[in-house]
């Protein structure tokens, strides 16, 4: 029984998001339906990127200032108000921003607009704000 070799739950876990991201993202494209894929890698981003933020709300009572922007989820934050408790590591497993599923940043803004605390938006496609259809933005408060 020592020298038992295995696997950790987090190892499992890992593996199986892994092959879950890969399957969201490759599945539909030979299917045919690439933008689907694409539209739904953005929202489950988006999320993530919710996630990481109420962590850092959670540790230091407010959310990072626009100008401090999403990168405070993976640096301290060195000018504005900068957060008392920041976790060291960060909020943020890879330690980095992803790029939307187009190649474009997503952009951060808090306060945000209409009371709500920030605002985490993908331009899409076009990369420019607005557009509809295809084009369309996907913006955080509008993601279920």
């Amino acid at each position: 029984m020592k020298n038992q070799k295995g696997f950790t739950l987090i190892e499992i876990m890992v593996v199986v998001i892994i092959l879950g991201l890969l399957a969201g993202l490759v599945l539909p494209k030979i299917l045919g339906r690439e933008e689907e894929a694409r539209l739904s890698s953005a929202k489950l981003q988006i999320k993530a990127l919710e996630n990481a933020l109420d962590g850092y709300k959670l540790d230091n009572g407010l959310y990072p200032t626009t100008d401090q922007g999403l990168d405070a989820l993976i640096k301290k934050p060195e000018a504005g108000r900068i957060p008392m408790k920041w976790r060291d590591g960060g909020y943020l497993k890879p330690a980095r921003i992803p790029k939307d599923p187009w190649g474009f940043d997503y952009h951060y803004y808090s306060p945000g607009n209409e009371n709500r605390e920030y605002e985490i938006i993908s331009y899409g496609p076009d990369g420019e704000p607005g557009g509809e259809g295809k084009n369309a933005d996907i913006e955080s408060w509008k993601i279920q």
